[in-house]
């Protein structure tokens, strides 16, 4: 893992976290400068990035061991990250906010079904990968095949299917009380279609009433990438903080999100 805090930021301090993680195609999270995680760090965040199996940061074996039939190893490691961030003092239960992004807002989904309860504050997944079932096996989708070598081929192989059925995120929504959830999709993105993140929520509240709340915003200018235009890809980008902030109830954003 990686964390970046202000000096003025004390451990032990309860100090909310922006947990972000990606874990796939083998590419790495580096831990480079980024102006807009500032505006979560002066605010008293810590910033911290989870370098699960997944992505290539220790070499091959580290993408390995996080594809097709090993890929529950990324979702464990980005929760044994949260998990040791509250050990060691750098964050607590239920001041964790998990954040990331196409194959991350997989992970997202995927550690919103599976982490122990109180562990994390709330889930922030933008343009998430999470109806993967359906997806990985529309062969009518573009992207589809191409995609198989990365999660498995769920229309031939017994084996994948079991795998990625144990994990995706639309498909293992449990009646539980879930923390908070915002999902960001766009309604031209041709990689992740804006109809998963729709499904993903409407199902978190049909099936998991006791939580959330569980929002969505659909950008019906946007694609893949979010909005086009740097003001405009910093405006989704304050949305996401904003809804962590609210989550964990900082006193500059208000009462928490219930």
């Amino acid at each position: 893992m990686t964390t970046l805090r202000l000096k003025s930021t004390a451990r032990h301090s309860g100090a909310p976290v922006m947990l972000y993680g990606y874990g796939a195609y083998g590419l790495g999270q580096e831990a480079t400068f980024s102006t807009t995680r500032l505006s979560l760090v002066d605010r008293g965040w810590v910033w911290a990035i989870a370098h699960v199996r997944g992505g290539d940061e220790k070499g091959r074996g580290w993408f390995e061991d996080g594809r097709k039939r090993k890929k529950l190893n990324t979702f464990t490691d980005f929760i044994a990250v949260a998990e040791g961030l509250v050990a060691r003092g750098d964050a607590r239960n239920g001041r964790i906010v998990s954040y990331g992004g196409s194959a991350g807002g997989l992970l997202v989904g995927a550690v919103a079904n599976m982490a122990p309860q109180g562990l994390f504050a709330g889930h922030i997944a933008v343009v998430p990968f999470v109806d993967l079932m359906n997806t990985m096996s529309d062969t009518s989708l573009p992207l589809t095949p191409p995609e198989w070598p990365e999660w498995g081929n769920p229309i031939e192989n017994a084996d994948d299917y079991d795998t990625m059925w144990a994990y995706s995120p639309y498909d293992q929504v449990a009646d539980k009380p879930y923390p908070p959830i915002f999902a960001y999709g766009g309604l031209t993105d041709s990689r992740v279609t804006y109809w998963e993140p729709a499904k993903w929520i409407a199902r978190l509240r049909d099936r998991a009433p006791r939580g959330g709340p569980y929002l969505m915003n659909i950008d019906m200018d946007a694609g893949h990438g979010g909005a086009s235009g740097r003001f405009n890809q910093l405006k989704d980008m304050a949305r996401e903080f904003a809804a962590a902030l609210k989550i964990v109830g900082d006193k500059a954003a208000g009462a928490p999100l219930r």
